[in-house]
């Protein structure tokens, strides 16, 4: 594995000046403060004006609204945009179904929808998880009852993060009930547009709004059926596993896990907080002199950098324990300014550790839960055979079933 730096050619140098210079101009203090205002991750303005770059699917083809990069300059812009926050959170959904609708959708509706996910104008939420079915996607119970060459849907979706930004709702379906559960499912691209769509905000510990979304004899046409009749699971599998941090990376200049960015406000606070202890007292002198708080700071990084490091699905649980724990442990350190919170006087850093604390708690949920991934480590990572809980519908089979001698 080569661990060395890589060295930027004159056109990636100023590939990354211009990439800053657009997020100079574009991540205005405004737009910062607005998006805080909205409790929202996603501002119009900046997003499309990415897509105007081709900086939204940078590796697509500049005739398919992409930029044609690199991998390095693709690196350059993902890291740049890290570093600046800038929340694109809908792109990350829209980019997890994408290779669904192209391997699955109609042709001539993933033509349409191409360019304009390219631009911005089409964005795609997540519709899974049900109100009364937690983690067990596959208990969905939003029926879709095919009426011709249209299909009726009723139901109702919880955790449908940015769907008020949304264009359309990647939604999973019961279209037989008299199927296994994991059978009689179908996948749909709802419009968010559909008469019959409704949502309702559901606030959050975090800066960050997500919602109930409702589905109330929704007329939908056929081809926006993605994949076949009761294959709903098979289509979906794709992007849960992406969603899981499951399979090979598109790069070698990808991030190991996903642990580096759960951990980003942690890394931004303990920044602030190094800033701060230059000049806050201690008694004997500013805290940067300090043995105690130093060796803290020197426990968090490291902690942070193994959080980075670890691949799959482990990240995801290491990232979400090092940033809540992480928290914990900075304000224990600096005491009660960290908890000062943005736009109030005394605040450090903006306020960065009252806000990262706080997205710290939420990190343990988005994508499944911190349980789900530690199930999904123990039987994909160790081999270790899935539990007989009490009360349990599906039971294990063969040598391992439940009462087996």
């Amino acid at each position: 594995m080569d661990f060395s730096a890589v060295d930027l050619t004159e056109d990636q140098q100023a590939f990354a000046q211009e990439v800053r210079a657009f997020l100079d101009e574009q991540l205005t203090p405004e737009v910062l403060a607005g998006m805080r205002e909205r409790s929202s991750s996603y501002d119009e303005g900046f997003y499309q004006a990415l897509g105007a770059k081709g900086w939204l699917e940078p590796r697509w083809r500049k005739e398919d609204g992409g930029a044609e990069l690199d991998e390095v300059c693709v690196k350059i812009l993902q890291e740049e945009l890290g570093r600046r926050d800038a929340q694109i959170g809908l792109l990350g959904t829209t980019n997890l179904v994408w290779p669904a609708l192209q391997a699955s959708a109609v042709p001539d509706l993933w033509d349409e929808l191409k360019p304009q996910i390219a631009k911005g104008t089409v964005r795609i939420s997540l519709g899974y998880t049900e109100p009364d079915g937690g983690s067990d996607i596959a208990n969905a119970k939003t029926r879709a009852v095919r009426d011709g060459e249209e299909w009726i849907i009723n139901g109702q979706k919880i955790f449908t993060s940015n769907v008020q930004y949304a264009t359309h709702v990647f939604l999973i379906t019961r279209t037989d009930t008299t199927l296994p559960k994991h059978k009689g499912m179908t996948m749909f691209l709802v419009p968010t547009s559909s008469p019959g769509f409704e949502r309702q905000p559901l606030p959050t510990i975090g800066d960050e709004t997500t919602n109930v979304s409702f589905y109330s004899d929704i007329h939908l046409p056929d081809r926006y059926r993605i994949g076949e009749v009761n294959n709903g699971w098979s289509v979906l599998h794709g992007p849960l596993d992406a969603e899981h941090h499951l399979g090979e990376h598109f790069s070698k200049l990808e991030n190991v896990g996903p642990g580096g960015s759960i951990v980003r406000h942690l890394a931004k606070s303990v920044e602030a907080a190094l800033g701060w202890a230059k000049t806050a007292p201690d008694g004997n002198g500013p805290m940067i002199d300090d043995p105690a708080f130093l060796a803290g700071i020197g426990y968090l990084v490291t902690e942070m950098e193994g959080s980075a490091c670890t691949p799959t699905a482990m990240g995801k649980i290491i990232g979400s324990d090092t940033a809540r724990l992480g928290f914990e442990k900075l304000i224990d350190l600096v005491g009660p300014e960290a908890t000062i919170p943005y736009g109030a006087d005394g605040a450090i850093g903006d306020g960065i550790i009252e806000f990262g604390h706080r997205q710290a708690q939420h990190s343990a949920v988005p994508g499944g839960t911190t349980e789900v991934f530690r199930t999904i480590v123990a039987q994909h990572d160790l081999g270790l055979p899935r539990p007989d809980y009490p009360g349990r519908k599906v039971f294990l089979t063969g040598d391992r079933a439940a009462g087996a001698a």
